[in-house]
């Protein structure tokens, strides 16, 4: 078996995309490698997922303005506990807990509504990478202890919270008063 070629590929119109496949290698095994697909497939590809990344985004942006908002209106001093990021992860699950019970067992609702709210604005807002900095601050700074302390408390409240928010909202819906 010959060598793959790059030139005996598909690849070479400024109308392909980059795509992964399988191509055999000169030893007879599979080797995988990448050529140019169709322009026109990766369009079709993207079709749906245009909206999608673009109301991400901008949720996205607009829970991390909210997040940066909270830290500034309650900053936390260096070696405290961070109670202000504590009180935004737990609400942000509370809220997370909330959007998925209404949003797969009370309604069905328009596709870009759980990708704006749920992964754009709760997920900017409630953002686990600041999380992992301020423990990472905290043991930096000396404060292992508090640094320990805030990661586990972090995880068991906001765990809590997600939960008791799906658990009252499951219960108000039962009740009918949503």
């Amino acid at each position: 078996m010959e060598p793959f070629s790059w030139r005996d590929s598909a690849a070479t119109s400024p109308n392909t995309a980059w795509t992964t496949t399988t191509c055999p290698a000169s030893d007879g095994r599979s080797d995988h490698r990448r050529h140019r697909a169709p322009l026109a497939k990766r369009r079709e590809r993207l079709h749906g997922r245009g909206p999608v990344l673009a109301v991400t985004a901008l949720g996205g942006g607009l829970g991390a303005a909210a997040r940066y908002g909270a830290e500034l209106l309650w900053p936390t001093a260096p070696g405290a506990f961070p109670w202000t990021m504590l009180e935004i992860n737990a609400v942000g699950c509370a809220m997370f807990g909330v959007l998925m019970v209404v949003s797969s067992e009370v309604r069905a609702p328009h596709r870009l509504v759980r990708p704006f709210f749920g992964t754009g604005v709760l997920g900017g807002f409630t953002t686990f990478s600041a999380y992992v900095g301020d423990i990472r601050r905290l043991v930096g700074q000396g404060h292992a202890t508090t640094g320990l302390a805030f990661l586990v408390l972090t995880l068991v409240v906001s765990l809590a919270a997600a939960w008791s928010a799906s658990a009252v909202t499951r219960r108000l819906i039962a009740r009918g008063l949503t």
